[in-house]
């Protein structure tokens, strides 16, 4: 493994190896560079973590402002992305981990002090978004990290981490180092912090790396009984539903999710954070079952006699569908700190969601007599689907094909609809009345075609999360829908898209008030216009280096919208504003 020895060499050192070979890089001669070996040398602690951090996956390190970390890894040739807030480097973060489609390891560094004090709403959102990302801040000098006022992360993060501790010598550098991965990769998904003095970032480490292979994921079983328990009860039932989470996804089991689904004739639901976890042009796809949502949501949880919660940690929220009360709730979770959480449940499984759906499929191709009583339920029940789905439609198409100006959010929903692939696509939203207006709608057909959020909802959090679903799958096109409000929050951080590559495209939605809240402060409302804002952000776009450009009536919003795609598939960040009106009405609630 390459790194930049202190003595100005460059060095090959494996982990696990009895030594470290260091080599001294001479000007290359008829395009072949020579190398001359040189004794052994020390590496230093960023060293250190830079090394092992690359032999695990890392692929880009992602941090503000200042760390020693980033040298360590250039020196390995893997490249920073640094953002110009940390909040904002902890949101590229959480979309990287959550959209990357292989074992790359996500990570995220920030300064000491107010670099970590400024990442804390970065990783609470990553926390609630269960988003399996290291964070490696660096801490003040050891001995100096306890004294007024110096903050430190260690004392701070314990409730918003999975794993929060500091490494207090060097020796102990590599064992927590791996420690912390092993929690990343296993286990519930969440984030894992790990403090690194600065002074010991700079210290040198003279002994031999100890030996580890490449850290995997563990894919726990249920015991054969509750599967047992599982399929008979779903077979039983009359009117079951799945309500897949975010579990599915973090399992990579949408094949097996789609095919048990298949085999029992059961329609499928998703939480927001899981909408793309089967495809919603299936016919057993009902949507999302989120605080806005399609009727067939409504419909089938209502009647459902039996819901397996797959994958879900089933948590109340007001931006969440709630369960009925009086339903048979079978869930499954990898964490056992969701069973039984917030809902009465039947039985409470802990296993990795495509070993459960495994075991369950082969569960119930041994009752062949309950599946064939299944079967013939099929045709019957996706003509509902089709029915409700079509109604619902119908009724929403006169906001989606609304005409004029302002424009209706709605119709900016639908031409995103008709102008982005799908297939090739990852598409988020902010919080507020964007995704409210974008999740019953935009029918998501790939596993992680789209990056939904709704516990804790931090306005300007979609800027991020796109940025890092590009840095995954620099292949795809990737939007984030916005308000104004949320582009206040990071709109300078669209800077951090130009100048990284990451070309993503913004879509910012302005009618300069903050939408829905005059109802929460009316009288501020009335006497001193407390919801209005004012601007115009496509300037802002263009002046920090991206295309930007305003539509203010919907016969110039297609092209407009085609032409910002265009533009992110040449390599530019692209920002469409869009002037809307405000639209009070919510499927599901209105």
């Amino acid at each position: 493994m390459a790194r930049q020895c202190s003595c100005g060499a460059r060095t090959l050192h494996a982990i696990g190896s009895p030594t470290t070979i260091c080599f001294r890089r001479e000007p290359e001669r008829n395009g072949v560079s020579n190398m001359v070996d040189r004794p052994g040398c020390t590496m230093t602690g960023a060293q250190i973590v830079a090394s092992i951090l690359k032999q695990q996956g890392m692929k880009h390190i992602i941090g503000f402002p200042s760390s020693g970390l980033f040298d360590a890894a250039a020196e390995l040739d893997v490249p920073p992305v640094i953002a110009r807030t940390p909040r904002v480097a902890v949101n590229i973060a959480e979309g990287h981990a959550r959209t990357t489609p292989g074992d790359d390891l996500t990570v995220v560094t920030v300064q000491y002090g107010p670099g970590a004090e400024s990442a804390f709403a970065g990783i609470a959102q990553a926390w609630n978004d269960r988003a399996p990302i290291l964070f490696l801040p660096t801490g003040y000098p050891r001995g100096s990290e306890a004294v007024a006022p110096n903050f430190e992360a260690r004392r701070n993060f314990t409730h918003i981490t999975k794993w929060c501790e500091s490494v207090t010598r060097i020796e102990d550098l590599p064992q927590l180092l791996f420690s912390a991965i092993s929690r990343v990769r296993n286990g519930p998904p969440a984030p894992v912090l790990l403090e690194l003095p600065v002074d010991l970032l700079a210290q040198q480490y003279e002994s031999e790396l100890p030996a580890h292979g490449q850290v995997r994921r563990a894919r726990p079983q249920a015991d054969a009984a509750e599967i047992d328990e599982i399929v008979e009860t779903l077979l039983r039932a009359r009117n079951p539903v799945i309500l897949a989470g975010q579990g599915v996804l973090n399992a990579h089991a949408s094949v097996e999710l789609a095919e048990f689904a298949e085999l029992v004739n059961i329609p499928v639901m998703t939480t927001p954070n899981a909408k793309s976890a089967m495809s919603e042009r299936h016919p057993l796809a009902l949507g999302t079952a989120g605080r806005a949502r399609p009727a067939t949501v409504d419909r089938f949880i209502e009647r459902a006699d039996v819901i397996l919660a797959l994958g879900s940690s089933l948590t109340r929220s007001y931006y969440i569908r709630s369960v009925p009360a009086g339903k048979q709730v079978l869930q499954v979770s990898i964490d056992p700190g969701d069973l039984g959480k917030d809902y009465p449940v039947a039985l409470g499984v802990v296993g990795d969601c495509r070993s459960v759906l495994r075991q369950m499929l082969a569960r119930v191709r041994q009752d062949p007599a309950a599946l064939a009583q299944r079967a013939g339920c099929g045709d019957e029940l996706m003509r509902e689907i089709a029915t409700c789905r079509e109604a619902f439609m119908d009724q929403w198409m006169p906001l989606m094909n609304a005409c004029g100006s302002p424009i209706s959010p709605y119709r900016v929903v639908w031409e995103i609809m008709q102008v982005l692939d799908r297939e090739k696509a990852i598409v988020t939203h902010d919080a507020g009345n964007p995704r409210d207006q974008f999740i019953p709608f935009y029918d998501v057909t790939e596993p992680r075609g789209y990056l939904g959020w709704g516990k804790t909802t931090q306005l300007g959090s979609s800027l991020g999360f796109a940025m890092g679903a590009k840095l995954a799958r620099p292949d795809a096109i990737v939007a984030a829908v916005m308000g104004e409000s949320a582009f206040g929050m990071v709109g300078i951080d669209f800077e951090t898209a130009v100048r990284c590559k990451l070309p993503v495209l913004a879509i910012v939605l302005r009618n300069h008030v903050l939408g829905g809240y005059a109802a929460s402060m009316p009288v501020a409302t009335r006497k001193y216009q407390a919801n209005r804002m004012s601007g115009e952000y496509a300037p802002i776009a263009r002046a920090l280096g991206g295309h930007g450009e305003c539509v203010v009536d919907t016969e110039q919003l297609r092209e407009a919208l085609l032409r910002c795609v265009a533009t992110v598939r040449d390599g530019r960040a692209a920002l469409l504003e869009v002037v809307t009106h405000e639209e009070s009405r919510l499927a599901g609630l209105s």
